[in-house]
């Protein structure tokens, strides 16, 4: 393979990252946003909550620890609301206890990434992700 740049992220999609950090919510911007991935940011989880009911999103990246409403809370709204409740969710967050782990799949988390976020292997893993539940859906709307 070339060692030339080129974009992980190359399918259609809309990505909404909400975390509290404003460095994290540019960096985001500027890893995660290419010419056919919108990159939507919210600084905490009211203002998650507001994007989604605005717009269609493909996949959230979820902050937990966030003041206010907590990304447990938010995920716990997105699964409830049935025009949200397939969305891919990612949480990525400093937490590494089972605790929050096994919290956050047992709310409907669709993966789970730690802080510091490695942008690269995140582009991945949202890639990863975004086909899967497009393969799925694809093959429940066959069935």
């Amino acid at each position: 393979m070339s060692s030339g740049f080129f974009y992980v992220l190359q399918d259609e999609a809309r990505i909404l990252f909400v975390d509290d950090d404003p460095i994290l919510r540019a960096f985001a911007q500027v890893n995660l946003a290419t010419p056919s991935t919108q990159v939507d940011l919210a600084e905490d989880g009211a203002a998650a909550l507001d994007c989604l009911r605005g717009a269609r999103y493909d996949l959230v990246l979820l902050d937990l620890e966030m003041p206010g409403i907590d990304g447990f809370e938010v995920l716990t709204r997105i699964r409830s609301d049935p025009a949200l409740k397939d969305v891919a969710v990612i949480v990525q967050t400093g937490r590494e206890d089972v605790e929050a782990i096994d919290r956050c799949f047992h709310l409907g988390a669709t993966s789970f990434v730690m802080k510091p976020l490695n942008w690269r292997l995140l582009a991945y893993q949202i890639r990863y992700v975004l086909r899967a539940e497009r393969w799925t859906a694809g093959g429940k709307a066959a069935a």
